[in-house]
């Protein structure tokens, strides 16, 4: 059995699973063809994270998560999670990175968004959206700028799944600055818990807009059947998508090999 810890959470839909194992798979053994001993299966909940008595604690002795053991074994803390010292792998999003999680952890490499309409590369922006028939539909920028249609969005109810989402609120945070204005233009603000719950709070009329980023969008629009009544009215400036990321204490032969494999696979 394996020492490491590896997880997929960001994409992770219930309708999801079976493509994100497989994915899981393929990195796995690429990672063990490299002498790496990735564990068989990814984590889902607090309960497949390894006891770490006393909490989790930084290179100083901070305590800056609590032990996995004493958290909801159904549930997964994705802090803890990204600061696991067993972790070999897994997603997170710039917004942590940028508020402090770089400092536990190193980076591996980023996925591609080629595949989806708003990506390019390591890029990838988010798609604004409202209900259908409130403004029009529009696609993304060839070139990655933002279209940000802010008379449209002025006075709306916005909500974002999480105050440290780069694709939720950051990026749309910014783009409005660069535009002299701010997400005072909304009239009120929520957080939702995620992507999906957003998409859902519009097409139910409890919410305006959302941003939402592009691979989740094309999740949305495979998945959720209430996508159907939500549109894409605008677009943020294309930025570097989810990082994959290992622990700080993971060792540089081992972080080496891991790159390797994920460029390999790219």
């Amino acid at each position: 059995m394996s020492d490491f810890v590896a997880a997929l959470p960001m994409y992770d839909w219930p309708e999801m699973r079976i493509e994100v194992d497989a994915q899981w798979a393929r990195l796995r053994d690429a990672f063990r063809q490299k002498g790496i001993d990735a564990p068989q299966t990814i984590a889902r909940v607090n309960a497949d994270l390894r006891p770490v008595e006393g909490g989790i604690r930084d290179a100083a002795g901070a305590v800056i998560a609590p032990d996995p053991a004493t958290l909801p074994p159904d549930e997964l803390d994705f802090h803890g999670l990204w600061v696991h010292p067993a972790l070999l792998f897994a997603q997170t999003c710039w917004g942590p990175m940028e508020l402090g999680l770089s400092k536990h952890v190193q980076v591996i490499g980023q996925p591609n968004y080629d595949a989806f309409e708003g990506g390019q590369g390591e890029l990838y922006s988010s798609a604004i959206v409202m209900r259908v028939g409130e403004a029009p539909t529009v696609g993304s920028t060839s070139d990655g700028s933002p279209f940000i249609p802010i008379d449209i969005l002025r006075g709306k109810h916005f909500t974002f799944n999480s105050l440290d989402s780069m694709s939720g609120i950051i990026a749309l945070t910014r783009d409005l600055k660069a535009l002299g204005d701010s997400l005072d233009i909304f009239s009120e603000r929520s957080e939702s818990g995620g992507h999906r719950a957003s998409i859902v709070a519009i097409a139910e009329g409890k919410a305006d807009v959302a941003a939402i980023d592009c691979q989740s969008w094309a999740l949305a629009r495979r998945f959720e059947p209430v996508a159907e009544a939500v549109t894409v009215v605008g677009w943020t400036t294309r930025r570097k998508g989810l990082p994959f990321i290992t622990a700080k204490a993971t060792p540089e032969k081992i972080v080496v090999a891991l790159r390797e494999a994920v460029a390999a696979l790219a």
